[in-house]
């Protein structure tokens, strides 16, 4: 599989059945975020990841107009807010973001984190299901969900999410959620995959220097071969275009390997990886 990948690879989502591209930009601290999206666009990125809290959705929106690619054509995510957990408000926050957007839907609605309680994170998953009854949504998923959280969705007897984002790079690699993802055929996106530029690891360094590519490269393709969905993030243009020059080089098991055991567990988080809030 993995000497196959190239840029327009995708993966089935199991509930929607829809194809989602297997590398997305994100846009997360980037409130300028036009120019990179367009960057990305122009060089074969299919995928944005955007959030109500990131405060950029409008600017995607006139990125992918302005791209002239065909709105079917681009995959866009987007995340329900800490502070929106209700059926009525999840459901109001769908219509403003299409609102914001300025798209007849969102192809993605994640709930950002399980940072409220068991009540409003049920009530909010309702209000998406219904949101992708409309029409609205072409798919639903859920982001930062430790296994407490995805199984309560599955213990209701409600939709399972068809996505879970969370921090996955190499030190912390969430080998419990990740098992529990793969059960029950949840796509996993990882953020934050190129480690926030923490890469003085002869593991990665070395990989780099093997292969003549630069340590962020390395890792996307080590988040691709690994079956995850990466998410690099950047404001600069060209690090946007360079990121996803990964489609010329496979790592080998070995390098795999090598990289795999960089991982500590919850003490390898870099980001702020709410997944075991109460």
């Amino acid at each position: 599989m993995a000497s196959k990948l190239a840029i327009n690879s995708t993966i089935r989502l199991a509930r929607s059945g829809i194809e989602m591209p297997l590398l997305g930009l994100g846009v997360y601290l980037n409130q300028d975020s036009k120019p990179a999206c367009l960057a990305g666009l122009k060089n074969g990125y299919r995928h944005i990841d955007s959030a109500r809290m990131y405060y950029n959705e409008a600017q995607v929106g006139e990125a992918v107009r302005e791209s002239g690619i065909p709105r079917e054509q681009i995959f866009i995510t987007s995340k329900i807010a800490n502070d929106e957990h209700d059926y009525d408000v999840a459901l109001a926050a769908v219509d403003d973001s299409l609102k914001k957007f300025g798209f007849d839907y969102i192809d993605l609605m994640l709930i950002h984190s399980a940072m409220s309680d068991k009540q409003h994170r049920l009530a909010t998953w309702r209000a998406l299901i219904e949101a992708k009854k409309q029409g609205k949504l072409r798919s639903i998923g859920v982001s930062n969900y430790g296994v407490k959280h995805l199984e309560e969705i599955r213990q209701a007897g409600l939709e399972i999410p068809d996505v879970n984002q969370i921090e996955l790079q190499p030190l912390n690699q969430q080998k419990e959620i990740a098992e529990y993802c793969k059960k029950y055929d949840i796509v996993i996106e990882a953020y934050a995959p190129l480690m926030r530029t923490q890469w003085n690891h002869p593991e990665i360094l070395e990989t780099a220097k093997k292969y003549s590519k630069e340590p962020a490269q390395v890792l996307v393709r080590w988040s691709l071969q690994r079956g995850f969905v990466p998410l690099p993030k950047s404001s600069d243009p060209a690090r946007v275009v360079t990121n996803a020059k990964v489609y010329d080089f496979e790592l080998s098991p070995e390098d795999i390997a090598r990289i795999d055991s960089l991982d500590r567990g919850k003490e390898g988080t870099i980001t702020w990886n709410p997944v075991d809030v109460d």
